[in-house]
């Protein structure tokens, strides 16, 4: 596992085909190859009671990646708590229901193609709420390393080769946390 950015990629058309197309171009006239297709979906869930000052959630989410594992995220106000266990903690979802409750409608989807090119590993997708067009992701993973700040500029250029100038020259805040840990 090496350093992952995730990088929203704007788009003018607000239609998502016209734009990803692009990103496929783009990536495959680097020479990249196709190495499949990925799926992300989360669902919320909100408490029933009030605790404290407001209501707390639990994000469900799977991942194409890791087929055999469910991820939760429970906020609790302060802080985030990640757990992650096998497929049988969606059978335990209904029996929690008299403390969580799921929104109706509301499932959030990032779904595309992944590619490899040396030693990076790039996917887009698009992002839908709820079947609505959302938004563009691209994320982009640099293998060989693990600490961020030895290959944060690495990785820049290498967005900005396919992604161009929406790409910022500044740290992500969530990198910049974790520059200079080794």
């Amino acid at each position: 596992m090496g350093v992952t950015v995730l990088q929203i990629f704007p788009d003018t058309s607000r239609s998502g085909c016209l734009e990803t197309e692009k990103l496929h171009k783009r990536i495959m006239h680097l020479d990249a190859t196709q190495s499949g297709m990925f799926s992300v979906d989360c669902e919320t869930y909100y408490t029933n009671v009030q605790i404290g000052s407001g209501q707390r959630k639990m994000h469900i989410l799977h991942n194409s990646e890791t087929p055999a594992t469910t991820y939760a995220v429970l906020d609790t106000g302060t802080k985030q708590i990640t757990l992650s266990a096998d497929l049988l903690f969606d059978l335990l979802l209904p029996r929690l229901d008299h403390m969580y409750q799921n929104k109706k409608n509301l499932k959030i989807e990032s779904k595309g193609a992944k590619y490899e090119i040396g030693d990076f590993v790039v996917k887009i997708g698009t992002v839908t709420m709820s079947g609505h067009y959302k938004g563009i992701l691209v994320e982009v993973e640099y293998l060989p390393c693990s600490v961020p700040n030895l290959c944060w500029s690495l990785m820049r250029e290498f967005m900005q080769s396919f992604m161009g100038s929406c790409v910022s020259a500044t740290v992500p805040p969530f990198l910049q946390k974790k520059l200079g840990r080794e």
